[in-house]
């Protein structure tokens, strides 16, 4: 009875410590904490780092980052960082005053440096939440753009852990390889629409990059920031618009409130064409759970919609 109990011990404590590696090597302790101010830069971040890192977004998927009010556990989130990502160009007003308030020693990247920014509308402002009210922030419509973004990403990441610069550089690799593709992609599905259809009216004023380098005008009634409110006159002067160019198509987005396009539609007569992404991803189960997949499902509404 004793020599099987000791027996049944002995096996219980073989299978004990045959699991106990396993667990260890499952989870990868040197694994660096990243915050992604968005989901798009999070995504980003996602793909560049791999099983390196472990990222955290403030500005979770079909979340608007033009209006977030940063909570208490986000500054805990911040100071246990190693590594801080940031749009930059303005977007991210409400940042400053959370990095200090964290009293964390994360390294900050700005992932839009080195991008070719746009300005914006002249009279126009970014809105209440931005801290540059000179340049339009949505520099990731154009997926070259986005390439610049993986690039400062790469970089921040090898600095902030070197022992990893060969799996960065292989992630990164791949995944302007990717982006490559899709900016084809995105030029011939664009290169099928005519000339005289290639404009569209959204709810705020997101795509400028997308249009200067894909050729598609957007109208917008509200600014650059979700925060401001059209005016009626914004609001006439967009039916008019609509009516006078003989634009094809308008389309909600996916953060925004339906109820101004929906409004503009029944005024001018102009159908919906579907919804855009803007300014965050969708969640898993949505249309644009990644970047890729964002640009293709926007792409996909815009032909649709302007090809007919």
């Amino acid at each position: 009875m004793v020599r099987s109990r000791l027996l049944g011990f002995w096996l219980i404590a073989m299978v004990l410590a045959a699991l106990v590696p396993a667990r260890a090597q499952s989870h990868n302790d040197d694994r660096i904490d990243v915050v992604a101010s968005f989901s798009i830069l999070g995504d980003f971040a996602r793909a560049v780092g791999g099983v390196r890192v472990d990222v955290t977004t403030l500005v979770g998927t079909d979340g608007d980052v033009h209006v977030f009010t940063p909570a208490p556990a986000d500054a805990r989130k911040i100071a246990a960082a190693k590594l801080v990502i940031v749009n930059g160009l303005g977007l991210e007003g409400w940042l400053p005053r959370l990095v200090q308030a964290s009293g964390g020693k994360a390294a900050i990247v700005v992932a839009t440096t080195g991008v070719p920014s746009l300005g914006i509308a002249a009279g126009e402002t970014s809105g209440t939440h931005h801290g540059d009210d000179s340049a339009d922030p949505h520099a990731w419509q154009s997926v070259a753009n986005a390439k610049i973004y993986v690039a400062n990403i790469r970089d921040a990441l090898i600095a902030a852990d070197p022992a990893g610069e060969a799996v960065y550089r292989a992630n990164a690799a791949a995944y302007l390889v990717k982006l490559d593709a899709l900016d084809r992609e995105v030029r011939e599905a664009v290169a099928r629409i005519p000339l005289a259809r290639r404009k569209v009216i959204s709810t705020h004023n997101a795509f400028s990059y997308f249009e200067a380098a894909y050729g598609i005008a957007f109208i917008a009634p509200q600014g650059v920031s979700t925060d401001s409110e059209p005016s009626a006159r914004d609001i006439a002067a967009t039916v008019t618009q609509i009516r006078t160019a003989k634009i094809p198509a308008i389309f909600l987005e996916n953060l925004s409130d339906p109820r101004l396009i929906r409004q503009i539609a029944a005024e001018s007569g102009a159908r919906i064409g579907g919804t855009l992404y803007s300014d965050s991803l969708s969640d898993e189960k949505g249309d644009a759970p990644t970047y890729i997949d964002m640009v293709r499902h926007n792409i996909k509404a815009l032909t649709s919609a302007l090809t007919e």
